[in-house]
C-alpha cells in the first residue's frame, strides 16, 4: 500500500519538476521545437509545476485530515 502512495507522489513530483526545467529553459533562450513559442514553452512549465504542487499539497492535507493532524485548521463544515 505504501508503494502505491509512493508512485502516487513520484509521478506529479516529476511533472513538477520538469516544469521547473521548461521555464528554466524558456528564461535562458534553450527552446523546444514541440512548443511554438518560448512563451507557450514557459506556461506549459508553470501549469505543470502548480498542478504537481497542488496534487503533493492536497495528497499531504488529505493524509493530515485523516489522521486528526490539522488541529482543526482545515475542517470540512458539514453543516454546509
Amino acid at each position: 500500500m505504501r508503494l502505491i502512495a509512493l508512485i502516487i507522489l513520484v509521478i506529479p513530483g516529476i511533472a513538477a519538476t520538469y516544469g521547473i526545467k521548461l521555464m528554466r529553459d524558456a528564461i535562458f533562450g534553450d527552446f523546444y521545437r514541440l512548443f511554438f513559442h518560448i512563451g507557450i514553452q514557459f506556461t506549459v512549465g508553470l501549469i505543470l509545476l502548480l498542478a504537481g504542487m497542488a496534487f503533493i499539497g492536497g495528497f499531504i492535507l488529505h493524509r493530515d485530515r485523516k489522521r486528526n493532524l490539522t488541529k482543526g485548521k482545515f475542517k470540512k463544515n458539514k453543516d454546509r
